[in-house]
């Protein structure tokens, strides 16, 4: 009788997937994606998980291998600031020869309020000039700039006390 009134739940029958070599293979090849690691999987396991349970049960499995850092952030305080992965195909100008473009981006930590531009270069002055758009478009300025370990905004990378540029520090005072 009890086994009418609670039938036994029928878990997923699929081929569990190697979800400790998807975290591998996302990590060491930047332009894969999830849905390309779950199309091998599907070509190997044709009756596996469709994309969206494949995706809900790689995030679960990842959440409980990952620890996760809480930071509290102080608004206005900082404000990271750096160059956004590979760069992307642009134009200048009809009839003027394509280019490759840095995107610059700004994220204040507080509420990850974000500013992004396309750049021609990565040198100091496409670099400083993001800034002080950055800036403009927040509409002021935060106490502290927070750059990555970049070759433009670092001179001497160092985890505790990074070398800035001179120019960049000049900016900085004038700002």
């Amino acid at each position: 009788m009890r086994t009418l009134l609670f039938p036994k739940i029928q878990t997923d029958t699929c081929q569990i997937p190697d979800w400790t070599g998807v975290r591998t293979q996302l990590a060491h090849h930047k332009h894969l994606t999830l849905e390309q690691l779950w199309q091998e999987y599907k070509s190997e396991y044709p009756g596996g998980y469709s994309y969206s349970r494949y995706c809900v049960l790689y995030r679960r499995w990842r959440k409980q291998q990952e620890p996760v850092m809480r930071q509290r952030h102080t608004p206005g305080e900082r404000v990271w600031v750096d160059w956004a992965g590979d760069s992307v195909p642009a134009l200048k100008r009809l009839g003027e020869e394509d280019f490759r473009a840095s995107i610059f981006v700004a994220v204040l930590g507080s509420s990850s309020y974000t500013y992004a531009e396309a750049a021609y270069d990565q040198r100091m002055g496409s670099w400083l000039g993001a800034h002080t758009r950055a800036f403009a478009f927040f509409g002021g300025t935060s106490r502290l700039i927070v750059p990555d370990n970049l070759k433009t905004g670092v001179s001497k990378a160092c985890r505790y006390d990074p070398d800035v540029p001179p120019l960049d520090q000049e900016w900085c005072a004038h700002h």
